[in-house]
């Protein structure tokens, strides 16, 4: 299985100035195995995603095919063949 991953552009430098990742699965994976196998490719790029606990940063938004992962399961949010994961961190201003 195959899954998606869209990165927003101030990610794309911590994973090669990539804008689409692609990852294969065995069928019944999780957000969180999507990201472990992330990291395993490009370590900066975790480092932006996930805390020193391995939670997901609360300043960076999941989204499971356009659904806010928060919403459904965390990082434990089921991922199926297919599926488009996009990762857009928050943006504030003042």
């Amino acid at each position: 299985m195959r899954v998606v991953v869209l990165l927003a552009g101030v990610l794309r430098p911590s994973a090669d100035g990539k804008s689409r990742l692609e990852v294969d699965f065995a069928a019944g994976a999780t957000l969180g195995a999507v990201l472990d196998r992330l990291a395993e490719r490009y370590p900066a790029l975790d480092r932006r995603l996930r805390d020193e606990h391995g939670g997901l940063r609360r300043y960076v938004n999941f989204y499971v095919d356009g659904e806010e992962c928060r919403r459904l399961d965390g990082a434990e949010t089921p991922v199926g063949p297919g599926v488009e994961i996009q990762i857009i961190p928050s943006v504030a201003g003042g």
